[in-house]
């Protein structure tokens, strides 16, 4: 109450209604360690209705954690590690908060991905080194977001019994009572129907009846458990309790005096705990450290004994593959007439490096035949049996939020999620609050432009590079050749600390001739190496002629082969000396030195763009001229798709006239 109060802005409601189940999760049930915040094998908890933040700040403070009373006093201010939902971000490091917890659902989702990484490195490491829980608390607010209920779905599907989720059925929303707008709807049923063991508590402040049914839910391991908990929003005010005011809003000093006079505390005294609440928590972090010393002796009996997963357990806990990917990376061959979709180039990368990367876990939404992501010689991961290749189902938006969970479960598991690039936008999300946590994700988007054909312009995306372009922290890479897409790979799992998102073709794509310097067949220049992608772009392609370029056609992915086309149409007789750059990736390139980004994009040399998809952003790059896609595309074969709506070698060529002044004279 105080916190909110000093803040005169927050949520006290739940958090006051909330406060025995904290209580008991933290002083009784929960594995943890206040001293040690990130030991491998704590319980984690989640507070998916990340408005009720003082109730997780609270009780880190009680428990022990470093998050000192005047930190609590900084309720929702600038730099403080108290902020109005729950953040873990390289920025914000409030001990004990396992993720990011805003936009409702989302965290219901991540610890479903918790789960997952749990029970997958239990099972590849063994019980005595990994054997603990994920614990949540969720809201009426969540259970009525879809993507807690794709992420319920697929809990109940794969079995995961370590999932402890209490419920705060306190049957009040912002708008007023849940009879608004979720009363018809029997939760408890619902979840049953999804495979999950339920249980009921009639009264939160019923200590005993919600110890025991914590305690049933963690003797369950062949289910997820959801405990539906009766609570009374902001017990005990005297006058808001169980209003809508009481839920987003500062109670006001009058009611906070009332409240603490009920209680039988000094309504002047503020930020105050008793010392025998202080004394009532001491004993956690002695606990907590004796809990720790004892999986510390087991880990040591468990290196003596397995010294080789021991060394891929170092491996994995560092963030680093066990071997040099580009070392185990395929090659390609270029011969003549030689063509392969970026996407599948990239599947036979994944293949290649999966040893090397052996807790690097994901799947599709359903789609792993057209994303060709997996691993071949590795099992599914089921109710039955645990393996790398997970079935999100047609649930984007969960396998999203799940696979934040993975990463976020500590490091352990390298994770990937896979879908067609126009579908970003049903985890859009997910994909946001892993740039803002700067998560190692790697998001697999394939089906990239209106190449994909006659699918037409549902399944057909334009806007989406933009859109993900936009999203601070987050890296988009869309290869151009089966060469990029392997040195993508590359990029992402030993370059880049935060999210990428990979951007692959449909349709076949020449396997371009990158050989040794000199002149290829017909005269061109050799192209140079795809190593160049992990600086954002390079120049692919110099003037043919050999001398300085009187213009730069600037493309990504499919569109490159379009632009070297384009360069060989204007080198002809008293033509224009152009150079091709490839751009894979804006934001590692923006990344660069400025004289590397002037040695590519070089200053004062007209430019064109040239990409399927909205010319928005390329300006910012001195780009003159864009061919574009700036409209929704059409249900076509894919070569007529791009040949209609202007992505040709010919309208590139022209574009580049305009840009250069050299308009040819018919065109004049």
């Amino acid at each position: 109450m105080d916190a909110v109060e000093a803040a005169n802005s927050g949520h006290p409601g739940a958090p006051m209604a909330l406060a025995p189940a904290a209580y008991l999760l933290y002083r009784r049930v929960m594995n943890h360690n206040p001293a040690n915040p990130g030991w491998p094998d704590r319980d984690r908890f989640v507070l998916s209705a990340g408005h009720a933040s003082m109730l997780l700040y609270s009780i880190l403070h009680l428990s022990g954690y470093d998050l000192p009373i005047t930190e609590l006093r900084e309720f929702r201010q600038w730099g403080s590690r108290t902020p109005g939902h729950p953040e873990r971000t390289p920025d914000q490091q409030t001990p004990g908060v396992e993720t990011t917890a805003g936009p409702l659902g989302q965290g219901f989702a991540n610890g479903v991905g918790m789960a997952i990484a749990e029970r997958f490195l239990r099972e590849r490491y063994g019980a005595d080194v990994v054997d603990h829980r994920i614990f949540a608390i969720c809201s009426d607010g969540d259970l009525m977001e879809g993507v807690a209920a794709e992420a319920a779905s697929l809990a109940g599907q794969l079995g995961l019994g370590r999932l402890v989720y209490l419920y705060d059925d306190n049957q009040i929303t912002i708008d007023g009572p849940t009879s608004l707008a979720f009363d018809v709807e029997d939760v408890e049923a619902r979840f049953r129907a999804l495979g999950w063991d339920v249980s009921a508590v009639e009264d939160t402040n019923d200590l005993e009846a919600l110890e025991a049914a914590l305690t049933d839910a963690c003797a369950e391991t062949e289910r997820p458990s959801l405990i539906r908990a009766r609570s009374v929003i902001a017990y005990p005010a005297p006058t808001k309790q169980g209003t809508a005011g009481a839920h987003g809003a500062a109670l006001g000093a009058d009611e906070v005096r009332a409240t603490k006079e009920r209680l039988g505390f000094d309504p002047d005294r503020h930020f105050d705990v008793p010392e025998e609440v202080r004394a009532a928590f001491a004993p956690l972090r002695q606990r907590g450290a004796e809990l720790e010393s004892a999986w510390e002796a087991r880990m040591g009996a468990w290196r003596q004994e397995q010294p080789e997963l021991a060394a891929e357990w170092d491996s994995a806990a560092q963030g680093r593959p066990s071997a040099p990917i580009a070392a185990t990376q395929p090659s390609f061959d270029a011969g003549d007439g030689a063509a392969l979709a970026t996407r599948t180039a990239a599947g036979q990368a994944m293949q290649a490096f999966a040893a090397a990367v052996p807790t690097m876990i994901g799947g599709s939404a359903d789609l792993a035949g057209s994303t060709a992501v997996g691993f071949d010689d590795e099992p599914s991961f089921s109710r039955e049996q645990v393996g790398r290749n997970i079935h999100w189902g047609v649930r984007e938006h969960a396998m999203g939020a799940a696979v934040n969970g993975l990463a976020l479960h500590g490091g352990m598991v390298r994770p990937y999620g896979s879908t067609f690039l126009v579908f970003s936008d049903y985890m859009r999300p997910a994909i946001r609050l892993s740039a803002l946590m700067q998560l190692p994700v790697a998001w697999v988007f394939t089906h990239d432009s209106v190449g994909l054909g006659e699918d037409g312009p549902t399944h057909q995306p334009v806007e989406h590079l933009a859109a993900l372009r936009a999203i601070p922290g987050l890296t988009v890479i869309r290869p151009c050749d089966a060469a990029e897409a392997a040195e993508a790979w590359t990029v992402t799992l030993e370059q880049i600390s935060g999210p990428a998102c990979l951007v692959l073709s449909r349709q076949k794509l020449p396997v371009l001739d990158r050989g040794e310097p000199g002149s290829a067949p017909g005269g061109l220049p050799r192209l140079a190496p795809a190593t160049g992608l992990g600086r954002g772009a390079y120049t692919l392609a110099k003037p043919p002629s050999g001398g300085r370029a009187e213009a730069l056609i600037v493309a990504s992915g499919s569109e490159v082969p379009v632009a070297l086309e384009a360069q060989r149409q204007l080198a002809g007789g008293g033509g224009i000396a152009v150079a091709v750059v490839s751009m894979p990736s804006w934001e590692l390139f923006a990344a660069q030195p400025r004289e590397y980004r002037e040695s590519v994009l070089l200053p004062g040399v007209p430019k064109v763009s040239l990409e399927a998809g909205i010319s928005q952003g390329w300006a910012g790059w001195g780009i003159e001229e864009s061919v574009a896609i700036d409209r929704f595309g059409a249900s076509a074969p894919g070569d007529e798709a791009l040949q209609k709506l202007g992505v040709t070698s010919e309208l590139t060529a022209e574009a580049v006239r305009r840009a250069t002044g050299r308009v040819p004279p018919t065109a004049a």
